[in-house]
């Protein structure tokens, strides 16, 4: 799975006309803030505990078929969801999101995390559901990105400047 998967399942024209900006700013924010999500689960999947989960969250969420409106997306699992994802960080991972200068201006991701969550979460679901093997962090691993021991970004991913959101956040601090 990439990106042009995640973005097909997600109303970035909807998204653009909520947040009063282009298609492609709604597009790049929904690639950044994806990323972002896809890099807190697969942090949080690295425990057992975690990984439990994520596992149990997964399977309220099969059966997606991706969204025509933000209106089809229930925002208030979402603001659950980013919540179990970054914890009492999800606001500093906002305003990351919002500050940085690879995610699209004009955008509020405290607001659009909440949207692209449910989405993300039921992408996952329906493709871990049709996985064999490796399991969640093989289908995480895949989504951002994959093998990292080319060096550079691959092609696919959702990687992008996602170290830079997250290093600071996941990193050495308690």
């Amino acid at each position: 799975m990439n990106v042009d998967e995640i973005l097909k399942q997600v109303p970035v024209d909807d998204i653009a006309k909520r947040f009063g900006v282009s298609p492609e700013v709604a597009r790049q924010a929904v690639h950044e803030g994806g990323a972002t999500l896809l890099g807190g689960l697969a942090k949080n999947a690295e425990s057992g505990e975690g990984s439990a989960a994520i596992e149990k969250a997964l399977n309220r969420h099969g059966g997606f078929a991706g969204a025509s409106s933000v209106d089809d997306v229930d925002q208030a699992d979402g603001e659950k969801i980013v919540t179990h994802v970054f914890g009492e960080r999800k606001g500093e991972v906002a305003e990351k999101l919002n500050q940085s200068e690879k995610t699209a201006g004009g955008i509020d991701f405290g607001k659009l995390l909440p949207i692209l969550a449910p989405i993300i979460m039921g992408i996952l679901a329906n493709k871990s559901k049709g996985s064999s093997g490796g399991g969640l962090g093989d289908i995480l691993g895949g989504l951002l990105g994959g093998d990292r021991s080319s060096g550079g970004s691959s092609g696919g991913g959702l990687g992008g400047g996602l170290g830079d959101i997250l290093g600071g956040l996941f990193g050495g601090r308690k």
